[in-house]
Protein backbone atom coordinates (compact mmCIF):
# COMPACT_ATOMS: atom_id res chain seq x y z
CA UNK A 1 0.00 0.00 0.00
CA UNK A 2 3.01 2.30 0.73
CA UNK A 3 4.23 2.11 -2.59
CA UNK A 4 0.94 2.34 -4.16
CA UNK A 5 0.63 5.90 -2.60
CA UNK A 6 4.23 6.92 -3.96
CA UNK A 7 3.35 5.97 -7.09
CA UNK A 8 0.64 7.97 -7.42
CA UNK A 9 2.06 10.74 -5.89
CA UNK A 10 4.61 10.70 -8.30
CA UNK A 11 2.73 10.30 -11.25
CA UNK A 12 0.78 13.59 -10.06
CA UNK A 13 4.10 15.07 -9.53
CA UNK A 14 5.05 14.28 -13.52
CA UNK A 15 1.29 15.23 -14.54
CA UNK A 16 1.52 18.31 -12.84
CA UNK A 17 4.89 19.18 -13.56
CA UNK A 18 4.41 18.29 -17.46
CA UNK A 19 1.08 20.81 -18.17
CA UNK A 20 2.26 24.10 -16.66
CA UNK A 21 2.31 26.52 -19.25
CA UNK A 22 5.44 28.75 -18.34
CA UNK A 23 7.45 25.27 -18.95
CA UNK A 24 7.46 26.58 -22.84
CA UNK A 25 9.57 30.02 -21.45
CA UNK A 26 13.11 30.10 -22.07
CA UNK A 27 15.61 30.25 -24.93
CA UNK A 28 15.47 28.12 -27.45
CA UNK A 29 18.10 26.93 -30.65
CA UNK A 30 16.39 26.76 -33.62
CA UNK A 31 16.35 23.87 -35.85
CA UNK A 32 19.07 25.30 -37.61
CA UNK A 33 21.10 26.06 -35.41
CA UNK A 34 21.44 29.34 -36.60
CA UNK A 35 19.77 31.18 -34.07
CA UNK A 36 18.30 31.78 -30.03
CA UNK A 37 14.86 32.47 -29.95
CA UNK A 38 13.78 33.65 -26.25
CA UNK A 39 9.97 32.66 -25.81
CA UNK A 40 8.04 34.79 -22.79
CA UNK A 41 4.89 35.71 -21.58
CA UNK A 42 3.52 38.67 -22.63
CA UNK A 43 0.08 39.01 -20.66
CA UNK A 44 -1.66 36.26 -21.12
CA UNK A 45 0.11 34.89 -24.33
CA UNK A 46 3.29 33.80 -24.98
CA UNK A 47 5.64 35.18 -28.05
CA UNK A 48 9.31 34.50 -29.23
CA UNK A 49 12.40 37.20 -30.02
CA UNK A 50 15.56 36.43 -31.54
CA UNK A 51 18.06 37.19 -29.44
CA UNK A 52 21.34 35.28 -31.24
CA UNK A 53 22.12 34.82 -34.59
CA UNK A 54 24.85 32.44 -35.88
CA UNK A 55 26.02 35.57 -38.25
CA UNK A 56 24.59 38.49 -36.69
CA UNK A 57 26.17 40.47 -39.70
CA UNK A 58 25.87 40.45 -43.15
CA UNK A 59 29.51 39.44 -44.73
CA UNK A 60 28.71 41.84 -47.86
CA UNK A 61 28.62 44.88 -45.87
CA UNK A 62 29.75 44.29 -42.13
CA UNK A 63 26.52 45.60 -40.87
CA UNK A 64 24.42 44.18 -39.03
CA UNK A 65 21.54 41.64 -40.46
CA UNK A 66 18.54 43.46 -41.24
CA UNK A 67 14.76 42.31 -41.76
CA UNK A 68 15.50 42.70 -46.19
CA UNK A 69 12.86 40.13 -47.11
CA UNK A 70 9.79 41.36 -45.51
CA UNK A 71 7.11 42.38 -48.14
CA UNK A 72 6.76 45.67 -46.28
CA UNK A 73 10.32 47.64 -47.74
CA UNK A 74 9.89 50.40 -44.47
CA UNK A 75 10.46 47.27 -42.15
CA UNK A 76 13.90 46.70 -44.81
CA UNK A 77 16.29 48.68 -41.96
CA UNK A 78 14.85 46.68 -38.49
CA UNK A 79 17.12 44.54 -37.27
CA UNK A 80 16.71 41.18 -36.84
CA UNK A 81 18.26 40.81 -33.53
CA UNK A 82 15.63 41.63 -30.95
CA UNK A 83 13.06 40.89 -33.53
CA UNK A 84 9.51 39.42 -32.24
CA UNK A 85 8.95 36.33 -34.70
CA UNK A 86 6.55 34.54 -32.41
CA UNK A 87 3.85 36.19 -31.22
CA UNK A 88 0.07 35.22 -30.44
CA UNK A 89 0.37 31.37 -28.27
CA UNK A 90 -1.83 30.18 -26.24
CA UNK A 91 -1.72 26.74 -23.77
CA UNK A 92 -4.21 24.30 -24.81
CA UNK A 93 -3.10 21.95 -22.10
CA UNK A 94 -0.69 18.98 -22.85
CA UNK A 95 2.14 20.45 -23.60
CA UNK A 96 0.41 22.40 -26.66
CA UNK A 97 0.35 26.24 -27.87
CA UNK A 98 -2.07 27.18 -30.67
CA UNK A 99 -3.56 30.32 -32.17
CA UNK A 100 0.20 31.65 -32.71
CA UNK A 101 1.90 33.22 -35.81
CA UNK A 102 5.45 32.36 -36.96
CA UNK A 103 7.34 35.12 -38.71
CA UNK A 104 10.23 33.64 -41.17
CA UNK A 105 13.24 36.66 -41.84
CA UNK A 106 15.12 34.22 -44.17
CA UNK A 107 11.83 34.69 -46.62
CA UNK A 108 9.58 37.38 -45.00
CA UNK A 109 6.94 34.79 -45.03
CA UNK A 110 3.99 34.76 -41.89
CA UNK A 111 3.02 31.89 -41.15
CA UNK A 112 -0.41 29.91 -38.73
CA UNK A 113 1.92 28.16 -36.09
CA UNK A 114 1.62 25.59 -33.66
CA UNK A 115 4.47 24.37 -30.43
CA UNK A 116 4.40 21.41 -28.75
CA UNK A 117 6.72 21.26 -25.65
CA UNK A 118 8.00 17.32 -26.24
CA UNK A 119 9.52 17.40 -22.79
CA UNK A 120 11.48 20.16 -20.62
CA UNK A 121 14.71 20.27 -23.18
CA UNK A 122 12.61 20.06 -26.50
CA UNK A 123 10.22 21.83 -28.31
CA UNK A 124 8.11 21.41 -31.87
CA UNK A 125 7.31 24.30 -33.92
CA UNK A 126 5.00 23.83 -37.09
CA UNK A 127 4.24 26.16 -39.01
CA UNK A 128 1.53 25.83 -41.69
CA UNK A 129 -0.75 27.48 -44.34
CA UNK A 130 -4.32 26.98 -44.47
CA UNK A 131 -4.50 23.75 -41.97
CA UNK A 132 -1.62 22.33 -40.04
CA UNK A 133 -1.08 19.18 -41.91
CA UNK A 134 0.23 21.50 -44.53
CA UNK A 135 3.27 22.48 -42.79
CA UNK A 136 6.58 22.21 -41.54
CA UNK A 137 7.66 21.13 -38.08
CA UNK A 138 11.25 22.77 -36.81
CA UNK A 139 12.49 20.70 -33.87
CA UNK A 140 14.19 23.53 -31.32
CA UNK A 141 16.70 22.43 -28.42
CA UNK A 142 16.44 24.28 -24.96
CA UNK A 143 19.73 26.66 -24.45
CA UNK A 144 21.10 25.79 -21.51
Amino acid sequence: MKHMIILILLTLTVKSRAQNADDIMGVWLTGEGNGHVEIYKNGTKYQGRIVWLKEPTDPKTGKARTDINHPDKANHTRPILGLVNLWGFTHKGKNEYENGRVYDPKNGKEYKCVMTLKDKDHLDVRGYVGISMIGRTDKWTRVK
